[in-house]
């Protein structure tokens, strides 16, 4: 496929609408809580007979300081202590998920996220992964995408070299900005130099990708130190960046209320900032791989995308599509079989019913054969940027014209602008169009497309 990005502003501006990001449909707003652990352990038994790899993620909440921006489930805390217990009731989990399974299915993607899950000792964590590989199938051959979240200021060439051994292949580090001024501002002092020793430790260790998240929208940026940052990030070469637009939401995310909103860039300055960091990207040779993330040319993304065997999930952006996720720690979110199951996401009531032999299970939803039929084009749309109607329905034994009729009519917008183009039963997503096109998903969502919610953050 063809991977290129044109950015218009005023047409960004246009469809710049508040929606979900779609790394499940349907989304948690459709999560209910009459979902129960008997749903789940059906869900897993049907996963059983099926030839589908395993996901595993587990969540680990602790941070030794709260970034004022994050939306994660987190808990600010300096008292390493609180790791421990915690890491029990993971491990207690760990047995109760694994009864479940059939002890032959591989585990094929393996994620630490947070929180910050370098908050634990470099111990505690060789114990973690001696738990995942006495209760699960884990690769032993590197082949696998086993990855971990990492806070630079938690982690030294030490850990990364530790991480490695422990059979970890990919990282992905928190940066935001570099600048000291808008560091301040969102409570988050981290150094290039601490930065940096981590990224040049992993590419010594043999890591086989690294990302480096930014965000764009915090207090005190403007288009100068913004780009600053980019491009002291782009010396790093990392593989892959993923700049993500900051959604304010402080009545859901009480820390955001302790950053000055004055202080945060207009939509324009935002805009500005987007397209030259889009220009800097580009021009370093880095593809627009979809949903803020950019890689380089000879990535696994950008290389799976062309092959259309990109997938998406909670994670983000992967190559390895059609694993079953099995999630654990408070708040993780599970997607097996045709079901999503949340774990609980408060501490004490996760721990309290794991002390109880039960799995933590507080919500989810069991997906309709028209749910399955509608996550699968969404997540075609936001990989391949294009879809041929006809092979998509002939692929789920329907009437792929006729099933999304009223779909195609919506889309005559997009096509007007220029932003798509629909010929026959194809249509494909043109460089002007691609950063919308979370906008065009939701179109197929018949639980957001007529409305929207405080719940959810806009495109762009």
């Amino acid at each position: 496929m063809h991977q290129s990005l044109a950015f218009d502003p005023e047409l960004i501006k246009k469809y710049d609408r508040v929606g979900p990001r779609y790394t499940s449909y349907p989304t948690a707003v459709q999560f209910q809580e009459s979902f129960n652990n008997a749903d789940y352990q059906q869900a897993i038994a049907r996963s059983n007979q099926s030839d589908r790899l395993l996901s595993l993620y587990a969540h680990i909440p602790f941070c030794n300081t709260a970034c004022f921006y994050c939306a994660c489930n987190k808990i600010p805390t300096r008292d390493r202590s609180r790791a421990a217990p915690y890491l029990e009731r993971l491990y207690h989990e760990m047995a109760m998920q694994s009864r479940l399974l059939d002890p032959s299915r591989v585990v094929d993607q393996l994620h630490l996220g947070g929180g910050t899950p370098t908050f634990i000792s470099n111990d505690e964590m060789k114990q973690l992964m001696e738990q995942f590989r006495t209760h699960f199938n884990l690769r032993d051959d590197d082949e696998g995408e086993y990855s971990i979240e990492i806070d630079p200021r938690e982690a030294d060439a030490g850990t990364v070299k530790l991480l490695r051994e422990l059979g970890f292949n990919r990282m992905s580090l928190g940066v935001q900005d570099f600048d000291p001024a808008v560091q301040k501002a969102v409570n988050r002092i981290q150094s290039k130099a601490e930065t940096f020793e981590v990224m040049h430790a992993a590419r010594e260790y043999g890591f086989k990708s690294i990302n480096v998240d930014l965000i764009y929208g915090l207090p005190l940026q403007n288009e100068v130190s913004f780009i600053r940052t980019v491009d002291q990030v782009l010396e790093a070469s990392p593989d892959r960046v993923t700049v993500f637009n900051y959604a304010h939401l402080p009545s859901m995310f009480p820390a955001q209320k302790r950053m000055n909103e004055a202080d945060m860039p207009t939509g324009d300055t935002k805009l500005r900032m987007l397209a030259m960091t889009i220009e800097r990207l580009q021009a370093a040779g880095y593809v627009y791989i979809g949903m803020d993330h950019f890689a380089k040319p000879d990535d696994e993304l950008t290389q799976a995308q062309r092959q259309g065997k990109l997938y998406r999930n909670f994670q983000g952006y992967s190559t390895h599509a059609d694993c079953d996720l099995v999630a654990l720690g408070s708040t993780s979110i599970s997607m097996v079989d045709n079901v999503y199951a949340q774990n609980l996401r408060d501490l004490d009531d996760y721990t309290a019913r794991i002390d109880a032999n039960e799995l933590a299970i507080f919500r989810g939803v069991t997906l309709t054969r028209d749910d399955e039929i509608r996550r699968a084009i969404i997540m075609r749309l936001m990989c391949d940027f294009a879809l041929d109607f006809v092979e998509f329905g002939k692929a789920w034994g329907i009437d792929g014209m006729a099933y999304f009729a009223l779909e195609r009519e919506l889309l005559s917008e997009f096509v007007a602008d220029g932003l798509l183009v629909m010929q026959g039963s194809r249509i494909e997503v043109q460089p002007v169009g691609r950063m919308m096109v979370r906008t065009m998903a939701m179109l197929f969502d018949v639980y957001n497309r007529d409305k929207v919610t405080g719940k959810f953050s806009k495109i762009i």
